[in-house]
Parts: C-alpha cells; structure tokens; sequence
C-alpha cells in the first residue's frame, strides 16, 4: 500500500509542490541530489574532485514514452561531457546511464537505447570519461548485458552493473569473468518477485559478500557499491587475498549517503567514487527510490542524522 502510495505521489503536481515546500523532506532530498542543471552537476563535481573522489554523473530521466524523449536524454549526457571537459574536470570522471533513459522500452527499444549508449560512449571516449549501464528491473538484464557486450568491443571502458539479490548473479559474473569489463556491485533496490529473487537481507548480504569474492577473483576491475562498512571490510580482505592494489578496484557510495565513510575511504587511500544524480526529475528519482522498497524512507531519514 505504501509502495503504491509513493508512486502516485511521484505523478503529482501537488504532492511535489509539497515537497518542494516542506523544510525538512525538501532538506533530505538537497542532501542526495546536487541541483538540476549541468552546471550543478559541474560543481558539485569540481567540489568532490578537490576531496580525493572520483564521480559517475547520472542524468536523471526514466520511464521515457517516446523517441524523443530518449534523444533529449541523450543530447543532456553530450552536454554533460562536453561541459565536464570545458571545466578541466573529464578525464577519470564516469556516466552512469539508464536503458530505460535511453528508450529500451519502446518499441525497437533495444537498437534505440544502443545507438544512444554508442553515441555517449564515442563523445566520452573522446574526453577521457569512462560510461557505465545501470542495471534495473530484471526483465531487463539479458538486453542490458547484451548491449554492454556489444559496447565493450569498440569502448572497452564500458562497465554493467550486477544486483546480487537476483538469483541469476552468480552466473553472471562466472559469464563476465574473462571480459576485464568494470562492474559495480550492488545488492539491488527493486522490487522483484521470489521467483527471481532472494527476499530477506540477510541472505542478500550473504549473496553480496560471495559476489565480493568472485567479482575480487576475477579479471573484472571491481566496483563496490555499498555504504555498509562490513562490506567494505570484507572487500579490502578480499582484494587482498586476490593480490590486488588499492588502484585494482574501488568504491562507490551515493552522493550524500555517507560523507564520513567515504572520507574514511579516501584516507585510507583507497579510490572513492561517488553516484552523483542531477536533473529536473529529481523529484520522480527521490520519489520512486523510495517506492521501490518502501524501507528507503528510514533508510533517507537514517543518513540524514548521519550529516
């Protein structure tokens, strides 16, 4: 009910005006989502750069309903690079982009979204950005996959993201070892069935520190997506026993999430790469995430009292 709730939420004039208007909820969502331009984004990342982080940029925009809409997402991430390179601030900086963004679900979705991906992947490599294809629903992991493989033969650079609350995950990453592809590692934030999925936390932490093993193990560069400390833990003990550097894999946390934790990160000289999402559809991003797994919302309000 609540899921449903928030959703509805997210389609409403009125329910945004009164976010936008609340003190304390439009606080929360100032704290994970760094403005609406790209000249926010921009600065957010010069900020981040100066503290030893690194950035993936994410511009925000789902659920787009027709070829236009997907061109214009695209257009924003070229406007994006090109503006990152105008400010000094491209080389080693990422793109996180959405197929669903990108227009995967209309119809000739899967050639839409990989000529847009193709497009952004060409104007990247050209600035010294590396991309990387967020994973979503699981209805839409073989299509994702697929287009990131085909990517990686023209773009190397080209990372995927794996959910290790799939059951599907283990054998993906068997599949992806060999390929020396980025990938980042999260436990997932959908909302998927038990038939696909594993259900209680923790046998997702149980599935995560296994996939911290593999993903360590492999040929792959790593990317540990969490904001869990004992993860992160368990990540250095791994990355040691498969005798990588500090260089040979990294973090990544959202932006906002834990501020103290990434610094720890940074100290310890580890690489720290932050999820930095902007946009005028920030409302529908903050709004959905938490529709997602109705448990965000004390998950958002837990790390605000981290500030």
């Amino acid at each position: 009910m609540l899921s449903a709730t928030l959703n509805r939420a997210s389609r409403s004039t009125r329910a945004r005006r009164a976010v936008e208007s609340f003190p304390l909820t439009r606080r929360v969502v100032d704290r994970f989502v760094p403005g609406e331009t790209t000249a926010d984004a921009v600065a957010a990342t010069r900020r981040l750069v100066a503290t030893g982080r690194t950035v993936t940029l994410d511009v925000l925009g789902e659920d787009v309903l027709d070829p236009a809409g997907a061109r214009a997402l695209c257009d924003s991430y070229l406007a994006l690079l090109a503006a990152l390179a105008e400010a000094g601030c491209a080389d080693g900086a990422d793109v996180s982009l959405k197929l669903s963004a990108m227009g995967q679900a209309l119809p000739g979705g899967t050639t839409i979204a990989a000529d847009h991906a193709a497009e952004i992947c060409a104007a990247a490599a050209a600035v010294g950005c590396t991309v990387t294809l967020d994973m979503e629903d699981h209805t839409t992991v073989d299509s994702t996959l697929a287009i990131g493989a085909a990517l990686r033969a023209s773009y190397p650079f080209v990372g995927n993201v794996l959910q290790t609350n799939l059951r599907r995950t283990p054998g993906d990453l068997a599949d992806l070892d060999g390929t020396g592809a980025r990938i980042r590692l999260v436990k997932g934030a959908y909302r998927e069935p038990e038939s696909v999925a594993l259900q209680r936390k923790a046998e997702v932490d149980r599935a995560y520190e296994r996939a911290i093993d593999a993903l360590m193990a492999s040929d792959c560069h790593p990317m540990i997506a969490t904001h869990d400390p004992a993860m992160l833990d368990r990540a250095v003990r791994a990355a040691g026993a498969a005798g990588r550097g500090t260089g040979d894999w990294e973090v990544q946390m959202l932006y906002g999430v834990r501020p103290a934790l990434e610094q720890r990160m940074v100290d310890e000289g580890r690489r720290m790469r932050v999820y930095l999402p902007f946009g005028t559809d920030w409302y529908g991003y903050f709004m959905r995430r938490l529709a997602e797994r109705p448990a965000n919302v004390a998950f958002f309000l837990r790390a605000l009292a981290h500030r």
